[in-house]
């Protein structure tokens, strides 16, 4: 039966988290780190029992079903939602916070979310007291969140017997991008995105190195980055280290997250000319480099010099933009119009095809062709126009997709914000928060800035704002067609 194959797949998904975790487990054993050991093994073994009743009970399904869209959706969105809760099982069952007595199981069940949606907000106010297998930990969801669990799991599928066509098609739904055209098989395509990712986050790692980082820190800060995550091992990000050399490099490597990797594939493999082909990544420079000089003119004109202004200005962007959530410096002090400029990016994010989180670039053109194509009609009623980007033409079921893409994300948005105000978060913290987590971005204004965390936010706002994080990483469709009826009748 497809529901014994279903259960299958979630088992070994589930399994494949706790195999990730046993990474930190070793590591904090190595370390001496006696209490989080103790907590990484429970958390481990639950695990491995949770994901292995499921995976080895169902076991014997029939291996040539083919997953139909609603299963591949329910298996996406099921998928996070499990791993969510098995990867704050370490942050509750490791006793060894010193700022916190207790860890409840909602706000391990949040920071696990905000790791492997790759929003990078956090209960801890202070990371530098954390064990480092826990700060590993962290940034490992990160790292196999940013390219997506699922389209990992595609590599095991082949072993299942189970096509992984219909979980690519759930975790990137709607638009179109180069990365379906890669190879003929999605497996093989999973495995060029994976490469790309892996090579990319290596020559990170050896850079940050080169630039005086501890080799843990380069690990995690590069994890971090390519997942456009945010996670940090110091309290301060990435300003904690006063280096304009690493504040650069990261820049740049935040830069590359955002974009969408099917380009970065063939520029490995000698093409450049993908990048500058691709409509949606010159706009994105193009969005990059009017933010920079806006913020950067703002800046110089409000005492800073320009070489720091630039430096800083870029990085903000850069993380905003690709909706990292690293700071080099608390932009909340800032000129009000360089805040304009960060709001403004908070709603567009990266390209399509990324590890990034927000609307995305290419809705953003869409959006606009689509609004001035309506105005053309307005004034030549009988004129034959169509909306493009580049020389290919939109269909009119993509624009539709788009419309009712942006009505889900105003739905979400006005009910979220609604139930943190009415739960007596100040109206400003809750549009921020809830802005900063369905775009999965992590900081934002308010009491939730580059120097804030949400640990004093109550349960029901944190299982509110863990919500808008998997709605936003799973771009809303996938979450909100379950709880259509007609999806599940035959």
């Amino acid at each position: 039966m497809l529901f014994s194959v279903l259960f299958k797949l979630i088992g070994g998904i589930i399994l494949a988290v706790g195999i990730s975790m046993s990474i930190p487990m070793v590591y904090a054993w190595y370390v001496n780190e006696v209490l989080a050991a103790k907590g990484f093994f429970i958390s481990v073994v639950t695990t491995l029992l949770l994901g292995g009743s499921l995976f080895f009970f169902f076991r014997k399904s029939p291996s040539d079903e083919e997953l139909r869209p609603k299963e591949g959706f329910f298996i996406v969105s099921f998928s996070w939602l499990l791993m969510s809760v098995v990867g704050g099982l370490p942050f509750f069952f490791a006793d060894v916070f010193p700022e916190m007595s207790f860890i409840s199981f909602i706000d391990g069940f949040f920071e696990s979310t905000s790791g492997f949606t790759t929003t990078g907000a956090t209960i801890f106010a202070d990371v530098e007291s954390l064990p480092r297998s826990i700060l590993l930990w962290r940034s490992i969801t990160h790292w196999l969140g940013g390219m997506g669990i699922i389209v990992l799991s595609i590599l095991i599928l082949p072993l299942l017997g189970i096509s992984g066509f219909q979980l690519f098609r759930a975790e990137v739904p709607g638009i179109k991008t180069d990365i379906a055209k890669l190879h003929p098989r999605i497996k093989d395509t999973a495995k060029a995105l994976w490469g790309v990712y892996v090579l990319i986050t290596f020559v990170e790692i050896i850079l940050l190195m080169l630039g005086g980082m501890s080799g843990f820190d380069a690990v995690n800060h590069a994890f971090a980055t390519m997942a456009t995550g945010g996670f940090s091992t110091k309290n301060g990000s990435i300003g904690s280290y006063g280096s304009s050399y690493i504040e650069i490099v990261v820049t740049i490597f935040m830069f590359i997250a955002g974009a969408n990797f099917a380009l970065h594939y063939h520029a490995i493999r000698g093409s450049f000319k993908g990048y500058l082909r691709d409509v949606e990544f010159k706009w994105y420079i193009v969005i990059a480099i009017v933010a920079i000089t806006g913020i950067a003119i703002v800046l110089g004109q409000d005492g800073e010099s320009w070489t720091d202004a630039i430096r800083l200005s870029a990085f903000q962007v850069a993380t905003i933009l690709t909706t990292t959530g690293f700071s080099s410096a608390d932009f909340e002090l800032w000129p009000r119009l360089a805040l304009l400029f960060l709001l403004t990016l908070m709603f567009i994010g990266g390209c399509a095809g990324s590890t990034g989180g927000g609307i995305k670039v290419v809705r953003i053109l869409l959006f606009f062709k689509f609004a001035f194509h309506e105005l053309f009609r307005l004034i030549h009623p009988n004129a034959v126009n169509q909306v493009k980007v580049g020389k290919h033409s939109i269909e009119d079921k993509i624009v539709m997709h788009l419309w009712g893409f942006l009505f889900l994300v105003i739905l979400t948005m006005s009910v979220s914000m609604a139930i943190l105000f009415a739960s007596g978060v100040d109206l400003e913290s809750s549009i921020m928060a809830v802005i900063a987590c369905l775009g999965n971005i992590g900081p934002g204004l308010a009491s939730v800035g580059p120097s804030d965390n949400y640990a004093h936010f109550s349960p029901l706002v944190k299982t509110v704002l863990t919500f808008c994080m998997i709605a936003g990483r799973l771009e809303l469709y996938t979450v909100f067609i379950l709880l259509i009826p007609q999806l599940w009748r035959n």
